[in-house]
């Protein structure tokens, strides 16, 4: 059976939406320059034998709207390579790493670019709209949160109010808020794991790792961007205890220990062993296996544990084979009991700090934890690594790679 492996990544910095350093670029400009960075540091594979581009995208309207795959495609001059967007959400990109993973097992292609871009600044409606509209009381939320505590079904309400689907996008921070009161992770847990992953990113600014990680984005007005907007040093959770929260009066999440809304976009070159072999290639990660999971909307934050479990088990390896692992930090609340459940040496996740700190586009996210986790194993000298993520909706999604 054929082995797919990624020879090259690019991911751009990640701006904060609406004030941030990237709140000027078009989101499909930023994705076609971070799949033609991806592609140049492989000059011996020529773009037209690209088999499908695929791109990830969690909210994928107006400027990113419109099939913005095919789009890419178009403005790098390679009409000849088909295009598709997909949305799961917070993992998008992943998924895209894995249709790449599972078509060249299926012998159905050799070259494939899986990307993934979100510019929240460029929502066609503006995020806070968005959010009201997958938001739902916190009585509602209260009451799934008790039946669920039960042993019993979470009783749905129809915000459409017409007999339509119920809404399974609940607003995040509820989810997570849930998360914490059903596996009692405290207030004081999540500001030190946030203040932890804040001064991890600081760490690595200054060890030089998010430099081999970022590739700069020069915008019109000559500016070259070349770091992330959200690392703030000298966080402390003493800092952190004093902010309020943000989704229930007396809740545990915070602005500050949770991510914050992004614009980015990474892409991932993914190809065959023929291909490997053919152009002399040096794959820098091996795709191993994938897992994908579903489970409750209103406690999604807890997706990575099935997710990843799944994917171990494909992978015939264990977590402790694990020489680093990736969890999307959404929220403090979600990971930590993520972490426990899995059995994850604390020393060994994102040790670099995560989306927190960093920030999370959510169809980027996937493309960029990729980035981070090759990156991550090659400075450390390990050999597998497992990134995983919670996925709004109520899913998890997870990947083991090896570097090579």
């Amino acid at each position: 059976m054929p082995e797919a492996y990624i020879v090259a990544t690019a991911r751009s910095p990640i701006g904060r939406a609406r004030k941030g350093s990237l709140v000027g670029i078009r989101p499909d400009d930023l994705a076609a320059r971070m799949v033609q960075a991806a592609l140049e540091k492989v000059p011996s594979l020529d773009p037209s034998r690209i088999d499908d581009l695929m791109m990830g995208c969690g909210q994928p309207a107006g400027e990113q709207g419109m099939n913005i795959a095919r789009i890419v495609a178009v403005l790098l001059g390679l009409d000849g390579v088909p295009g598709t967007t997909v949305n799961r959400y917070c993992s998008s990109s992943v998924q895209t790493t894995r249709m790449a993973f599972h078509a060249i097992r299926a012998g159905e292609g050799d070259v494939f670019v899986s990307a993934g871009v979100e510019s929240v600044t460029h929502y066609a409606a503006g995020f806070s709209d968005l959010e009201s509209a997958f938001n739902l009381r916190f009585a509602d939320a209260a009451a799934r949160t008790a039946a669920r505590a039960a042993g019993g079904a979470p009783t749905w309400t129809d915000p459409r109010g017409d007999g339509g689907l119920p809404d399974a996008y609940i607003a995040m921070g509820q989810t997570a808020e849930n998360v914490a009161q059903m596996h009692g992770v405290t207030r004081a847990e999540q500001d030190a794991f946030a203040a932890r992953s804040q001064q991890r990113a600081e760490a690595a600014i200054a060890s030089g790792f998010w430099q081999r990680d970022i590739t700069p984005v020069t915008l019109d007005d000559g500016t070259v961007v070349a770091a992330d907007d959200g690392p703030r040093a000298g966080t402390t959770v003493e800092a952190l205890a004093g902010l309020d929260p943000v989704f229930r009066p007396d809740g545990t999440i915070t602005a500050g220990n949770a991510c914050p809304l992004n614009d980015g976009a990474a892409a991932v070159i993914v190809v065959s062993d023929r291909v490997v072999d053919e152009l002399g290639l040096q794959p820098i990660a091996r795709i191993v296996s994938t897992g994908v999971s579903g489970l409750s909307p209103e406690i999604m934050g807890l997706g990575p544990v099935e997710a990843s479990r799944r994917a171990l088990a494909l992978a015939g390896l264990t977590i402790a084979d694990m020489d680093l692992v990736e969890i999307n930090e959404a929220f403090a609340a979600q990971v930590i009991p993520s972490a426990r459940e899995l059995g994850i040496d604390p020393d060994r996740l994102n040790v670099h700090g995560g989306a927190i700190a960093v920030g999370h586009p959510f169809g980027m996210t996937g493309a960029r934890i990729t980035s981070t986790l090759i990156n991550g194993l090659d400075a450390t000298g390990g050999r597998y690594g497992l990134e995983t993520m919670c996925v709004g909706g109520g899913q998890g999604m997870a990947m083991v790679l090896e570097r090579v």
